[in-house]
């Protein structure tokens, strides 16, 4: 794959001719039959890496320059060849003499790769190849922050109300806000640029979110919104019809009159309307396309300075055009934040919260072995409170005011196909749409699942106790399920019952924080060792083994939060993770599919090198493959188009960890700001510098098609040259001089990244390829992002009112006028 800010590696061409040992086996019946060449994942496997076996291909020596030898490594990453082979053998023999105990450990970096997965599948490879997986002191240790937590299956009831209503309305955040920042219409990265030489251009054709769109349609991926249509309004349409909202919802997609809303996000009836944020500074840190945000969301002030695709470009062939794009399509925007954020500046509404010593809450992440507390020192100052009592007022208040105007309403609800469950074998073999013709829509198999449910007016009474579902159906996670009577029956003991008469009689009280922590703590295995023997047993009646023995020891055990108050307590191991807790064995993922022998959770229920769906066969991931970085292709349309008598660079932007604050928590402390040069900065290589004419602590912009960055420059021998560090997250509360390239004020780290979405995370009905809550879905990547990096020939803080008499001198001289 060839790209102008990196190094094409085309030694063998576009694909590498191999000869593999195969054999040629009769299929079929009689009459019927049918030959095919037959070869082993090893041998395939081995051809991949270039390894010859004596048939006249691959390389001859580690010092041949063909695909996959230290010779070729090294002139990828610079990296000595002798350096590569000393370390891969010293990491197999230690693996060998040890009995797996060799470990690589991740940070988060290698996740903002736009072919992260492929470098991931590299990594996993060799530890699989070495025996490393599952043993303790070896394998494989990704650090990703806090993406799950440890009671998991405790918390996702009360979280998503799944005592009260199944399933959840849920939507990954990645395609979410793609499609609705109108990101798609800027989209630049071909899919000839990603697909396989060897696939059907014609079949592997169009645009992202296209396939984003399939994806949806097939029941891959969840959409939002679902229908274009009111959910409540379609089954009111299916009752007059004399039909049952499921069968009227296939129907509707048959003949058009049903249409998802994926297929015309820009249309008035599916915009994003109301946004509460909370927990999240989304329009600052974390969200990916700052600027996008700004513009189609908000409607405010942004910097883009690219055009969409335009008359004369490629469009996508799934969703429909608007020949202009849609400006502001919140109405609302409701922040909950106990401090001042980007996010807060962006909203209508601003909800003080207590912080970390003013509340009680729990504190857990999949890579660390203890429930934590949160626990409130002191009261929420002023008028701040804790989420929970927020979210319990918002409740309260709309319990009172639809009432004459809702009763329980009936909706229609269409979830993806998920992990765990008997729906991710629907496509094991083939992908075909609905849409097309190539098949029927059948929920569950072919399309999303469609669910009936019921939306309850008198939300504050299903928010503030525990509804009769977890009773009645149950609990559970990762495929298998347990009874939970026990446990209700304990919770209205400890919690309290409520007593007011009609459909909550008798249900245990979650009336304040600690109560809700406390459902958490009785229902997930993890701290309730009592469901944790539960689950095991479920487990074991699927793998036809007894694995009980990992919980028994604790089973009378039950973590309450005084417990977590008191002294953080080590979970109890549960079905939920791969991993165990023991004082003699350390946590390590897949080590109860290995000594327990649970299958893994993949079509075979064996590791898998080969992955043989059309869609990682089309885009040649079948096998774990190199993929260098793609060409985004933010500069091309900027770069020397509006100079300012500076030199002009291009850098790859790289976004590390906050080194003066958590995210962008704390960035904006005196303290923090101090040690940080008291304002947004980058780095750069003191050759970089010196080519450009930068010198430290200069004022420099930062940009691209997306947007700008008006920084001071810290020239450092740290930084290898080439690269751009801008530690994340430096926001717009500490102010910034304006950008010469947008006219506005100077942006933020996410002002120059975009969404880019890959096609391969989409896939659905396919074992391990089957989307999860926070487990598996798209992802947003911006370390292949290039900016235009140069000094500034003046400095204007956008300060001036704009009748004053010095606006004009000071905007043509800058701060010095």
């Amino acid at each position: 794959m060839a790209s102008p800010h990196f190094k094409s590696n085309a030694q063998n061409g576009e694909v590498n001719f191999v000869k593999v040992p195969a054999v040629r086996l009769r299929l079929g019946k009689e009459g019927e039959h049918r030959e095919a060449l037959v070869a082993t994942v090893f041998d395939l496997q081995v051809a991949q890496y270039g390894i010859d076996r004596g048939l006249g291909s691959g390389a001859k020596s580690y010092d041949d320059d063909a695909a996959y030898t230290p010779a070729w490594a090294e002139s990828i990453t610079g990296t000595p060849r002798d350096q590569i082979i000393t370390v891969a053998r010293q990491f197999a023999e230690n693996a060998h003499k040890t009995q797996g105990k060799s470990m690589i450990i991740i940070g988060a970096a290698m996740n903002h790769w736009y072919h992260a997965d492929m470098n991931y599948r590299g990594v996993i490879n060799l530890l699989m190849m070495c025996g490393c997986i599952g043993q303790s002191g070896g394998g494989w240790a990704h650090y990703v922050g806090q993406e799950k937590l440890r009671p998991q299956t405790g918390w996702t009831p009360l979280a998503f109300a799944l005592d009260w209503v199944r399933p959840p309305r849920q939507m990954n955040g990645t395609s979410f806000f793609y499609a609705h920042t109108d990101q798609w219409r800027y989209e630049k990265l071909g899919m000839e640029e990603i697909v396989s030489p060897l696939a059907d251009k014609s079949v592997y054709a169009g645009s992202m979110i296209d396939y984003n769109v399939r994806a949806e349609r097939m029941g891959w991926l969840p959409s939002a919104p679902q229908l274009k249509t009111n959910p409540l309004q379609v089954v009111k349409d299916a009752t007059a019809a004399g039909m049952d909202p499921k069968d009227y919802v296939v129907r509707g997609l048959k003949d058009g009159t049903v249409q998802m809303s994926c297929e015309d996000p820009d249309a008035p009836q599916n915009w994003p309307r109301v946004l509460f944020v909370w927990r999240s500074n989304l329009l600052g840190s974390s969200g990916k396309g700052h600027e996008y945000f700004c513009k189609h969301l908000l409607g405010t002030e942004n910097g883009i300075q690219g055009k969409d695709l335009g008359k004369d470009d490629a469009k996508p062939t799934e969703v429909k055009w608007h020949e202009h794009a849609p400006e502001g399509k919140l109405d609302l925007v409701v922040t909950l934040d106990f401090r001042m954020s980007t996010t807060c500046l962006y909203s209508d509404i601003v909800l003080p919260t207590a912080s970390w010593y003013e509340k009680n809450d729990l504190n857990t992440s999949d890579m660390h072995p203890f429930i934590h507390p949160l626990s409130a020192a002191v009261d929420p100052v002023w008028q701040s409170k804790s989420d929970w009592e927020i979210y319990k007022g918002f409740a309260k208040t709309f319990s009172e005011v639809c009432i004459g105007h809702l009763g329980v309403e009936k909706e229609v609800n269409l979830s993806p196909i998920m992990h765990d469950t008997a729906g991710e074998l629907a496509q094991p073999f083939d992908v075909k749409e609905w849409k097309k013709g190539e098949c029927e829509p059948i929920p569950g198999r072919t399309a999303p699942q469609i669910a009936g449910g019921a939306r309850l007016p008198q939300c504050v009474q299903a928010l503030d106790r525990t509804g009769p579902l977890m009773e009645k159906l149950g609990n559970g996670g990762k495929g298998i399920g347990w009874k939970t009577g026990t446990e209700v029956e304990q919770l209205g003991q400890l919690n309290g019952k409520t007593l007011t008469e009609g459909v909550t009689l008798g249900m245990p009280n979650i009336v304040t924080d600690i109560d809700a922590c406390e459902v958490i703590l009785q229902l997930a295995p993890e701290t309730n060792g009592h469901v944790a023997v539960k689950a095991w047993q479920a487990l074991g009646k699927q793998t036809g083994r007894d694995h009980t023995h990992l919980a028994l020891y604790r089973e009378d055990e039950k973590i309450r939060y005084r417990d977590v108050q008191a002294q953080p307590r080590k979970i109890i191991s549960s079905p939920t993770w791969s991993g165990i807790e023991s004082e003699t064995v350390s946590y390590n993922a897949g080590y109860t599919n290995v000594h327990e022998l649970i299958p893994w959770r993949t079509l075979s229920g064996r590791q898998h090198f080969y992955l043989d769906h059309p869609w990682m066969i089309a885009f040649g991931e079948a096998l774990s493959s190199y993929r260098p970085p793609v060409d985004l292709k933010t500069t091309a349309g900027i770069h020397n188009i509006k100079p300012n008598g500076n030199k002009e660079i291009l850098l790859n932007f790289i976004t590390p960890h906050q080194k003066w604050g958590i995210h962008s928590t704390y960035s904006d402390n005196l303290m923090m700001l101090t040690l940080n040069r008291g304002g947004p900065v980058v780095w750069l290589s003191e050759d970089d510098a010196k080519r450009s004419g930068i010198e430290d602590n200069d004022w420099v912009e930062v940009f691209n098609i997306n947007g700008a960055i008006a920084a001071r420059a810290v020239v450092s021998q740290r930084v290898n040259p080439g690269m751009l560090l801008m530690y994340h997250a430096q926001e717009k509360i500490v102010n910034t001089p304006g950008s010469q390239i947008t006219g506005v004020r100077g942006g933020i780290h996410n002002s120059v990244t975009r969404i880019v979405l890959k096609p391969t995370h989409m896939i659905g009905g396919y074992a391990q390829f089957s989307y999860g809550f926070n487990y598996y879905g798209t992802i947003g990547t911006n370390r292949d992002e290039f900016v235009v990096v140069r000094k500034m020939d003046k400095v204007d803080w956008l300060d001036t009112p704009l009748g004053d008499e010095r606006a004009e001198i000071v905007q043509a001289q800058g701060e010095g006028a």
